[in-house]
């Protein structure tokens, strides 16, 4: 029989297909099969919104429908006294510290930047110029990996406990809110390309994008989503929780000449900068979507190995970032929010099981009232660090005369040039202590210490403790600047922002819903750290290498 070179390429072509085919179902049989005789949810989906105040959950209420934040409130255990135990109060820190259970002096993500000493240049927290991008032309925004990330996370302690048998993947807009609470050996870890409107990789996860992230990406539901504008999800009057829609201290959108609904150009803005869907609720729809596809291409919680699905929430962020949490534009995201997670839930219960999935959701950081609404409503309030860098190398150049004794402030450290200190036979003690009188005089500046010296300070708690588990002395700087209460960096002139020690950047929400979970709250004091030991306890697995936080028993009662 002769067989064409055609018809030997279709059978050679077939027998690859099958054998893939089977080399799949043989994999899923292998797991469905697994069974360590531990009792664990089907799959865990940690959601954590960044920006999100802890106030959140009460002051849009009314507003909110029962499948979503509602949902979570009486079905869930919710804990109403969480804090952030370290700063700064960033969104590197944030996830990596719910993760890790631990804290930048231990797990070694300082910022979402910081200097290097050495160099003095900026160093970004998952940048890895060792990777290569996938999935994307734009080499630098795919070159990201955990490298940074000196401890492990509850989400490596899963694949460690399952012999790297369950899938870890993280989802985001942003590139280290996904990295870094997937932990460093997941499945994958996916970030938004807004060059592109797609999601992407590098290769440290995979050589490739899987075929149905190539189909999701085709898709454009970025693209689909901006396309009739942003318009309030309620007539505009019924937003009396929020000030009125035109105000000085909001930013603008895209093209809008004002920072007023409804946002008519969006379509046209998006299409000339993909990123804008960020500064919108649509980016929240967009991540969840891609959650939900996620799900479904990597079959999560199909078979009887634990996965876990880590989801930030981060359009929160760049919504609060412009228009400051009392904004129209921030509650209309937080409406818009609740029916996507009322939407997702539905799916999790249908694709999952009610029952066999565990849910948390928490934040990776709060945020402060932006500084004209503070002003407006006559509370203290006003702008530091404009020039500060210039102020203080030029009275260290006067005594000492020294070229650049400042590398740098970054997360309100002060970054001293060591080289330079050592090259004019300087003392670093003594430049500290100048720089630390001068400091002292600005009336703006609460607290001013030496990181090396933080225990003896005179600074109460829980400042002191959260000073030093900030403090990395490989990365953080050499000098801690507090401020007075309310005071914003200037770049924040309009919108808001975060970072310090403040009930309004530290409290955070932290609910837990589904699996072995009971209903009811709890006023007791808890911290982010505590997050990873809760879920360890619950999976039956080791806590993270560095963590040092203690598991919440009342969540774990039956």
């Amino acid at each position: 029989i002769k067989i064409s070179r055609k018809m030997l390429r279709k059978i050679s072509t077939l027998a690859l297909v099958t054998l893939a085919l089977l080399s799949v179902d043989a994999q899923k049989n292998k797991n469905t099969q697994y069974n360590d005789g531990v009792e664990r949810p089907k799959l865990v989906v940690g959601i954590v919104v960044d920006q999100m105040r802890w106030d959140f959950l009460y002051k849009y209420q009314a507003k909110y429908g029962n499948g979503g934040f509602k949902r979570l409130l009486n079905e869930g255990y919710s804990f109403n006294n969480v804090m952030i135990d370290y700063i700064p109060t960033v969104t590197a820190l944030g996830h990596t510290s719910i993760y890790t259970g631990s804290v930048p002096s231990i797990h070694g993500i300082a910022g979402n930047d910081w200097t290097d000493k050495e160099t003095g240049k900026n160093v970004y927290c998952t940048t890895d110029e060792t990777v290569n991008a996938v999935g994307t032309e734009a080499k630098k925004i795919g070159q990201h990996s955990p490298r940074n990330l000196w401890s492990t996370t509850i989400t490596d302690q899963l694949g460690i406990a399952t012999n790297f048998r369950s899938k870890v993947v993280g989802v985001s807009l942003k590139d280290r809110a996904s990295i870094l609470p997937a932990g460093h050996n997941p499945t994958a870890a996916f970030w938004f390309d807004e060059t592109t409107g797609n999601f992407i990789t590098s290769d440290y996860y995979l050589k490739e994008l899987p075929q149905w992230l190539n189909e999701f990406n085709k898709e454009e539901n970025g693209k689909k989503l901006v396309s009739n504008g942003w318009k309030t999800l309620l007539p505009i009057s019924e937003y009396f929780e929020s000030t009125e829609d035109n105000v000085a201290w909001e930013n603008l959108l895209g093209s809008a000449k004002t920072p007023t609904f409804p946002y008519e150009n969006l379509a046209k803005d998006y299409d000339a900068k993909k990123g804008v869907i960020r500064t919108t609720p649509f980016g929240n729809s967009l991540t969840l979507k891609m959650a939900e596809a996620t799900i479904n291409g990597y079959g999560m919680g199909e078979d009887q190995i634990t996965d876990f699905l880590a989801i930030n929430i981060a359009s929160t962020d760049y919504v609060g970032h412009a228009f400051g949490p009392n904004s129209i534009e921030i509650e209309d995201t937080y409406l818009r929010l609740d029916k996507d997670l009322e939407a997702f839930f539905q799916q999790l219960d249908k694709k999952v099981g009610k029952g066999n999935y565990l849910v948390f959701l928490s934040a990776d950081h709060g945020a402060a009232h932006s500084e004209g609404y503070m002003q407006a409503n006559k509370m203290a309030t006003g702008f530091f660090g404009e020039g500060l860098e210039k102020t203080l190398n030029d009275e260290l150049e006067k005594k000492y005369a020294g070229s650049k004794l400042i590398l740098g402030i970054d997360n309100y450290q002060v970054y001293l040039n060591q080289n330079v200190i050592k090259e004019k036979g300087l003392e670093t003690d003594e430049v500290k202590k100048t720089i630390l009188g001068l400091l002292n005089k600005d009336k703006r500046v609460l607290y001013a210490v030496d990181l090396e010296e933080v225990a003896e300070a005179s600074i109460p708690e829980p400042i002191k403790t959260r000073i030093i588990n900030g403090y990395n002395w490989q990365r953080s700087g050499d000098i801690q600047i507090i401020t007075h209460d309310s005071m914003l960096p200037t770049y924040a002139k309009k919108g808001t922002t975060h970072s310090v020690w403040n009930s309004y950047d530290a409290h955070i929400p932290l609910i837990f819903m589904g699996w072995k979970v009971k209903n009811g709250q709890s006023a007791k004091p808890y911290h982010m750290t505590d997050i990873a030991p809760t879920l360890a306890q619950m999976l039956k697995v080791e806590n993270p290498s560095g963590n040092i936080g203690n598991p919440i028993t009342e969540v774990l009662e039956k």
